[in-house]
């Protein structure tokens, strides 16, 4: 594998590991609920209320996981996170009861926290200088496959194997492929630590009011597109299939992927001027829209396939903002912690929507379920509105730095 030695191929790499992340760590577990539920012996409501623990248990450690990118450096953080994940994969293969796939599941949900893409913005920052904004649009395209490959690709190889072997699978492809590349891009950040300081200043968005309520406010607009987006996304495939879908509901739902794809290609076309703030409420207005489009037109499957490209558009927009918005805002003083922390509300609510909306699809139907995440989505349009009436984008002022030769290059 050739050496990491620019900022193109640091994405790109970062990239693959991300697909591969979210693919087993995240997407793969709604087609293989059944599965283990039945194998189990358990309800599949059970085996939700399983990730909605681990869920809140990866929430909590969010913080010190963005304390450590920023102390230790992102790059060593991934590589250490890609043995965890490796290992928390094994132990959900090797569970044969509800105990130890629960262990198994916190466990996962524990290494993504070092793995997926709160890490990985933050490792963008440390390396790309004044271009980490852009350096996140770009990853995003790049991971927005990933639903689109691994939910096929769980579904095929659920036909050749049980879900045992899945889980085994995964975990080599977080031990052969991620840790390598986690482990050249720790590389390339100490490479990037060591170039000469150039860089360009841009003038912060000035905060109308306390800067501490702001970022609660986005934390809690997170939060609430996470647990729209966490329950949706769960339960797409089996909730399409409860609308009348059927079979139809697994290439349905791939469409999630490409729609996540072209929202990140139309905002680099089209959208790189626009201010963080603005983003955020277009892509949390795809939500509720997406979702009554879907309760209205079912079982349409045109009506089907339009709710999985909106989702997508606004997924796909979503994925960019939570790293470039508290980036334009706050700076990048602080900035993995700072994930963390809208990592730990995020995933606390989000924690709650695979288990709450299992249970609400059994009691009331997939319909009314879909209007009470609706108005969730509407609710968190209202507070993505606010943060951007609160914060007022002002010029860009540009700074050239001096160029500093590196102390260590210093002679003595």
């Amino acid at each position: 594998m050739a050496d990491i030695h620019s900022n193109a191929a640091a994405i790109w790499a970062l990239g693959v590991t991300q697909i591969i992340g979210y693919g087993t760590l995240y997407y793969s577990f709604s087609i293989l609920a059944p599965g283990i539920a039945a194998d189990l012996n358990v309800a599949v409501e059970w085996i939700y209320g399983c990730i909605s623990l681990a869920l809140l248990a990866g929430g909590l450690i969010s913080p010190w996981a963005g304390g450590l990118a920023d102390r230790l450096g992102a790059g060593r953080v991934m590589s250490s996170g890609s043995i965890g994940a490796a290992a928390a994969l094994v132990v959900c293969g090797l569970a044969d009861s509800t105990v130890t796939f629960l262990g198994g599941m916190i466990l996962v949900e524990l290494a993504s926290a070092f793995v997926l893409y709160s890490t990985a913005f933050a490792f963008l920052a440390q390396t790309t200088g004044n271009r980490a904004q852009r350096s996140i649009a770009y990853l995003t395209l790049i991971a927005g496959f990933a639903s689109t490959i691994f939910w096929p690709l769980t579904t095929w190889l659920l036909q050749a194997v049980d879900w045992h072997q899945v889980y085994f699978l995964f975990a080599a492809l977080n031990l052969a492929v991620c840790l390598p590349l986690h482990l050249r891009l720790s590389r390339f950040a100490r490479i990037a630590a060591a170039r000469p300081v150039s860089a360009v200043v841009t003038a912060a968005p000035t905060i109308d009011n306390n800067a501490n309520l702001v970022f609660v406010m986005i934390v809690l607009a997170f939060s609430l597109a996470g647990f729209v987006s966490a329950a949706t996304l769960f339960h797409m495939v089996p909730m399409l299939g409860l609308l009348g879908l059927g079979g139809a509901g697994v290439w349905v739902a791939s469409l999630l992927g490409p729609a996540q794809v072209a929202s990140r290609l139309l905002n680099m076309a089209f959208g790189k001027d626009l201010p963080a703030t603005v983003l955020a409420v277009v892509s949390a207005i795809t939500m509720p829209l997406a979702l009554g489009t879907l309760a209205i037109t079912a079982p349409a499957t045109g009506g089907a396939i339009a709710f999985a490209v909106i989702f997508g558009l606004g997924s796909g927009l979503f994925s960019i903002v939570s790293g470039t918005l508290p980036l334009a805002i706050f700076g990048k003083a602080g900035f993995g912690k700072r994930l963390g922390w809208i990592g730990m509300g995020r995933l606390g609510l989000s924690a709650l929507a695979p288990f709450t909306l299992s249970v609400a699809l059994g009691a009331i139907g997939p319909k009314p379920s879909l209007w009470i995440l609706a108005g969730a989505g509407t609710l968190c349009v209202a507070v993505f509105a606010e943060v951007w009436r609160r914060c007022r984008p002002t010029r860009p002022v540009t700074v050239a730095l001096e160029k500093r030769p590196n102390p260590k290059q210093t002679p003595s």
